[in-house]
């Protein structure tokens, strides 16, 4: 093959794959674009003081988010807590403890946990685990809890699945390394294989994160809904995008400015977390 040619081959290759990675980009600014343009009425006629109030009444000129705000947070910080620890234990499991057909039994059935439309899950948890919590805790069962149940098993697939392949990438001579210096298995595992695949690990839970806080109709299903503040784990409260899906039928005008607005604080409110989980992380990696 002429040597010009395959540099003009690899020339055209280049640039077909810049122009894909920056129509991702392009993607990202136009939903940001959008997202602020829509807002900009809420931000100026509603009023900062009074978007961010605990008041939600339409009808009297209140449009207060502060409560979806916090029943956002409580439920993907709940659904993480359950989440992570269940895919960490089930990636090490699958990487290095389990037997070839047990490894494969499992995978498969992560796999077809993650294809798991959200509607069915939610509504298993609306028959099922409502009761259930209802049952245990003498309340409506509906909540923080429940919801963030069914985002833990929700992300959970998403996040074993990164973190398998992460902790799968650390080279095999790490792992011999160790145990030839006499270190045992947990040993291994805990200083030497979860370090080296830190990085991977940290996606796999940014990841998790965003299929959590973007969930809408799942959480729905078992939250309630009620727009007050959430008193306990079992009261039916709201979040951001389970407002959002109520509300965006019916909204015209300025409530859906405030929609908009809502959606606006929930990209921000994503963004925040994955810069304050990266930020963390970073600074162990410095003290260390």
């Amino acid at each position: 093959m002429d040597k010009s040619s395959s540099i003009s081959r690899e020339w055209i290759v280049k640039k077909i794959l810049f122009v894909l990675a920056m129509m991702a980009v392009l993607g990202i600014v136009l939903i940001i674009v959008l997202v602020t343009k829509e807002s900009i009425p809420a931000l100026t006629k509603v009023g900062p003081f009074n978007l961010f109030s605990t008041t939600w009444n339409p009808k009297t000129g209140d449009y207060g988010i502060v409560v979806f705000i916090v029943g956002t947070l409580l439920t993907t910080l709940g659904g993480l807590l359950i989440a992570v620890p269940l895919a960490l234990g089930t990636a090490l499991f699958l990487t290095q403890m389990a037997p070839q057909r047990m490894g494969t039994l499992v995978t498969r059935g992560v796999e077809i946990l993650a294809g798991i439309p959200s509607i069915v899950i939610g509504w298993i948890g609306f028959t099922l685990l409502v009761p259930l919590l209802a049952a245990l805790t003498r309340s409506a069962g509906t909540g923080i809890l429940a919801a963030s149940i069914i985002l833990g098993i929700m992300s959970m697939p998403t996040i074993t699945s990164i973190a398998r392949d992460a902790l799968e990438t650390v080279p095999s001579s790490y792992k011999q390394a160790s145990i030839g210096l006499g270190a045992t298995r947990w040993q291994t595992i805990w200083h030497v294989i979860l370090p080296a695949a830190r990085p991977g690990l940290l996606v796999a839970v940014i990841l998790g994160m965003g299929r959590a806080i973007g969930e809408t109709v799942a959480v729905a299903l078992v939250i309630g809904p009620a727009t007050t503040f959430p008193k306990s784990l079992t009261t039916p409260t709201h979040t951001l995008t389970t407002k959002i899906l109520m509300e965006m039928g019916e909204s015209s005008g300025l409530q859906r400015s405030v929609l908009f607005a809502m959606a606006f604080a929930l990209l921000l409110l994503s963004m925040g977390m994955i810069l304050t989980v990266r930020l963390a992380t970073r600074k162990k990696e410095f003290a260390r």
